[in-house]
């Protein structure tokens, strides 16, 4: 899949990109049957369009997409679309979403992209090994307390 390039009509193409983007407040909502659903629903969304999703991870606060998106089709619009799109879908699903979210806003505002070149094994390698990062930044970061005045 490294190199291998789309045909339209008079274009061959290859254009990869790595994506990033959060739930509103970045809060850890993406567990559970949230997470399967979700799942379920960028995939259905990405078919959609046209869209490959080469490889992609879902954490409790973001989400990692590495995505092969059509040259017709601009990374903004897909963004708003695919955002915007789930966000209805995922409230349609879990009603009781809506109360934690007011009017229907489920995703920030923004999203991190990178185009890909020819360093996709690098980008799937690190979007594989970051539930394993975050696993570990989060047992350096808890801290043991005990109590300074036992002997």
């Amino acid at each position: 899949m490294a190199n291998k390039s789309n045909d339209m009509a008079h274009t061959k193409w290859m254009c990869k990109y790595h994506i990033v983007f959060t739930p509103k407040y970045r809060r850890k909502i993406i567990y559970n049957q949230y997470k399967e659903s979700i799942r379920d629903i960028l995939k259905q969304l990405c078919s959609y369009k046209g869209v490959e999703i080469i490889e992609g991870h879902l954490m409790p606060d973001h989400i990692h997409m590495l995505v092969s998106i059509p040259p017709k089709m601009s990374i903004s619009s897909f963004m708003g679309y695919l955002k915007g799109k789930s966000a209805l879908m995922i409230f349609d699903k879990h009603a009781n979403l809506k109360y934690k979210f007011g009017n229907r806003h489920f995703w920030s505002e923004g999203y991190y992209v990178s185009t890909v070149g020819l360093n996709e094994a690098t980008i799937k390698k690190y979007i594989q090994d970051q539930e394993k990062a975050d696993i570990l930044q989060d047992k350096i970061s808890v801290k043991e307390y005990e109590d300074p005045f036992k002997g």
